[in-house]
């Protein structure tokens, strides 16, 4: 898994996920909002004309979503919001059941879901993000917690030991403008370090594995084939260097 595609809200469905397919070798879905706090914080973010997934049943749309990519040779996942760790246990179960990954959003910065207590704000109450960790690792799946650099009084190295400790396998980072954080993640923890955040060429590729990503993740141009294959060819390039005597 060097290439993932990102989730974006309202937006990264499996129709999303199965065109990006054929570039990438991850695609995560979402994200959603699960339980009653984080589903009104959305309900608000469409009313000022953002998208979001607003499905009547979130778990089934979750587990739909999925199955609907059986037939896809890529691995898959998924990026839930919750306040509480119960919807996240639940949700993480769907993406075992499927072989996806369910991915922790502590990432997301919007008032309104911070006002909640989620996204972005799980950052700042480690305790709280590592509840939610642990209820998605025990249920045995892969986890990933997306995290955003940039953040005033959070060091991503620490975060990332602690959900490693809790159980999470995999740390998707937005780095912002930040890019050397991937560094300070990676000699902090044994975690699979996504590297995130304008992903575009051959630069911005060698640059984030340069500085010890396993992967790099492609967010809002997802969708467009030129990128895709540019940043395919890019990590594709770097994998045989690698693999170079």
């Amino acid at each position: 898994m060097r290439l993932v595609a990102a989730s974006l809200s309202g937006q990264s469905d499996a129709v999303w996920a199965r065109a990006a397919g054929e570039y990438v070798d991850c695609a995560i879905l979402g994200g959603i909002a699960l339980d009653a706090p984080s589903r009104e914080a959305a309900r608000r973010l469409v009313a000022r004309d953002r998208e979001e997934f607003l499905p009547a049943r979130p778990l089934e749309f979750v587990d739909d979503q999925l199955a609907a990519l059986s037939d896809l040779a890529i691995v898959t996942g998924f990026n839930v919001r919750s306040t509480s760790p119960g919807p996240v246990r639940e949700a993480a179960a769907v993406c075992r059941d499927h072989g996806a990954i369910p991915e922790i959003n502590a990432h997301c910065r919007q008032d309104e879901l911070r006002e909640v207590g989620c996204g972005e704000t799980l950052l700042r109450d480690t305790d709280r993000l590592c509840e939610q960790v642990r209820a998605a690792s025990e249920t045995g799946a892969r986890v990933s917690v997306k995290v955003r650099a940039e953040v005033p009084g959070v060091a991503l190295a620490e975060t990332a030991r602690a959900v490693e400790g809790a159980g999470a396998r995999i740390i998707h980072v937005d780095a912002m403008d930040s890019e050397p954080v991937i560094r300070e993640i990676r000699g902090a923890s044994d975690l699979f370090v996504i590297a995130n955040n304008e992903v575009r060429d051959r630069e911005s590729v060698r640059e984030y594995l340069a500085y010890g990503a396993d992967a790099v993740s492609v967010g809002r141009p997802s969708d467009d084939p030129r990128v895709l294959a540019r940043v395919r060819k890019a990590v594709d390039a770097w994998t045989e260097r690698e693999a170079s005597p």
